[in-house]
């Protein structure tokens, strides 16, 4: 059975989240920054035994799991990495719903039904 978060809770695990999700869009934006170089560096580092770019960018996408899973384990949902969209699990009326973060945003200030996703948000007021 899943967790169900207070918004209380989820605006608490968001003291958690945020510096994980900020440190997870940084390295996203380095290495999309390196994309055109990922390929050949890790061709050639297949070739020869590794390289320094190589041994970077996997130490980058190993901090990447990292902060994710630490993200992961605070009952949150990833949903889309790169928009930093976040769900955690609540219960409204009779029904499981989600609360709604999307990386910028200061606490939590969305929800929605399961089945309606990110384009369904409503205002955390209506909650």
């Amino acid at each position: 059975m899943p967790h169900y978060f207070t918004l209380a809770e989820a605006n608490a695990a968001l003291q958690i989240i945020k510096p994980l999700m900020e440190k997870v869009q940084m390295i996203r934006q380095n290495i999309l920054a390196q994309k055109p170089e990922v390929w050949p560096v890790v061709e050639k580092a297949a070739g020869n035994g590794g390289s320094k770019a190589a041994s970077l960018l996997a130490m980058e996408f190993e901090q990447l799991d990292q902060c994710v899973h630490q993200i992961q384990a605070t009952g949150a949902v990833l949903k889309d990495i790169n928009l930093g969209l976040l769900d955690f699990s609540a219960w409204r009326e009779d029904h499981e719903v989600y609360l709604c973060w999307k990386y910028g945003e200061q606490n939590i200030e969305y929800w929605h039904e399961i089945e309606a996703g990110f384009t369904g948000r409503r205002s955390i007021e209506t909650f």
